[in-house]
């Protein structure tokens, strides 16, 4: 069976889930077994034929499990978020239409060769760094500022800088990796990369670090720096430069949380979440981190049910606060338990192995290093958040790629599996030649 056939009969399970979630929602809300459920799963179901179509005529030997693997996720945020909140929900499917117009545009901007991008990639480092320092015009949240107010929407301007920085990164490194090698020296034992080729890399990756700590959005930054050392080892293959900077961000994370209270506050509550002093702190306190934990603990091993979590009781504060969006992960466990959550954690993870898998047949420098930084970064978002709602680190507020609430996440993370597809057919196109 070709490509994509493949892709086509794997669409097929993510309409039966988005169809019996809905299902679902209806008979546990009024007891009553709804064919809207069916128009929503065949609405769904029509989307993705048609992305499908524009990939059987520009991309006909992309990899076929990708678009599958992150429909069953998009569904399956669709189907969450229409319990928690329905406008919710139906802002998230006007986004998943949107993503998936971004999707198409990139694909067909770029299916001749995506190579393209290394002409201008001092460009595209630019536009990242413009778009990081826009949020500083908005007003902070939680400390932070993550926004930009576009009339009746807002952006996060941050979700599209991974991806403009990433594709420096691998442009760069594609040209410089060599002397990179070539030009090392030992000091001490360790090897220590030339600074004089890492001059560019260094200014723009470090311009985006500074930016994203003056917004103090920490969730970025930890998977920009995570990005940037996976391409460094990925171009260089060697483990010193890792460590290197590994050392280095220990030290900044050490200074930043002696100067920067958000950063104090957020580390103090995943230390001590279950302290009465910060549990009752309106402003970075650990209420959310403590009943985050209180809510996958009481999911248990098969969860509580569909449907069944308390989010908020009559008209109280929120028992888990910000559930469509930072805490969706502790929702589906609650709901789900253990097994389900791991279930969507196994989704996240084939999609990285296939991510990983793209870079490993990808020929030329450039096409292995973009594959590799955009995997990564995906990855390290799903590390991120699931590592702060279950408490492994500290809480940095990113949201659940294709599943939590959130337009510019949608967008910009279609656009990187629009990437990562065009990667993917020229990789198996020139094998099969082979």
């Amino acid at each position: 069976m070709k490509e994509r056939n493949r892709e086509l009969f794997a669409l097929i399970p993510a309409s039966l889930l988005v169809t019996a979630g809905f299902a679902a929602i209806f008979i546990q809300r009024d007891d009553l077994l709804s064919d809207v459920s069916l128009t929503y799963g065949a609405i769904f179901l029509a989307l993705c034929l048609a992305a499908h179509m524009v990939l059987r005529f520009t991309l006909p030997h992309a990899d076929p499990y990708l678009f599958p693997l992150v429909a069953v996720l998009a569904c399956f945020g669709l189907v969450m978020l229409y319990r928690l909140n329905e406008d919710f929900a139906r802002e998230q499917a006007q986004w998943f239409v949107v993503g998936l117009i971004f999707f198409t545009v990139t694909i067909v901007a770029l299916r001749r060769d995506h190579r393209v991008l290394e002409r201008y990639r001092y460009v595209i480092a630019l536009g990242g760094i413009v778009l990081l320092l826009l949020p500083r015009l908005g007003s902070p949240v939680n400390g932070a500022y993550l926004a930009v107010d576009l009339g009746p929407i807002e952006f996060q301007p941050a979700e599209l800088a991974k991806i403009a920085i990433v594709i420096f990164l691998a442009s760069y490194l594609r040209d410089t990796r060599q002397v990179l090698v070539v030009g090392a020296r030992r000091f001490a034992g360790i090897t220590f990369p030339p600074l004089k080729h890492l001059g560019p890399l260094l200014a723009v990756w470090g311009t985006a670090m500074v930016l994203l700590f003056v917004i103090q959005d920490l969730g970025s930054s930890i998977m920009f720096f995570g990005g940037f050392l996976a391409l460094i080892y990925v171009a260089t293959n060697r483990i010193s430069f890792v460590v290197i900077g590994l050392s280095l961000f220990a030290v900044g994370a050490r200074l930043l949380y002696a100067i920067r209270p958000t950063i104090e506050g957020r580390v103090d509550a995943w230390l001590h979440p279950f302290d009465p002093e910060l549990y009752e702190k309106l402003n970075g306190g650990s209420y959310q981190v403590a009943q985050s934990v209180f809510s996958q603990a009481d999911g248990g091993l098969f969860g509580r049910g569909f449907g069944q979590a308390i989010i908020q009781a009559g008209d109280g504060p929120p028992i888990l606060p910000a559930a469509h969006t930072d805490f969706i992960y502790a929702v589906i466990t609650n709901e789900l338990g253990l097994l389900g959550a791991c279930a969507v954690l196994l989704v996240y993870l084939l999609i990285i192995e296939r991510g990983f898998k793209t870079a490993m047949i990808a020929t030329d420098s450039f096409s292995k290093l973009l594959a590799t930084g955009l995997t990564s970064v995906l990855a390290l978002q799903v590390f991120v958040i699931v590592g702060g709602v279950t408490k492994l680190i500290p809480l940095t507020g990113v949201t659940l790629p294709f599943v939590s609430y959130g337009g510019s996440s949608i967008v910009a993370n279609f656009i990187l599996l629009a990437l990562l597809l065009l990667v993917s057919d020229r990789a198996r196109r020139e094998a099969q030649a082979r």
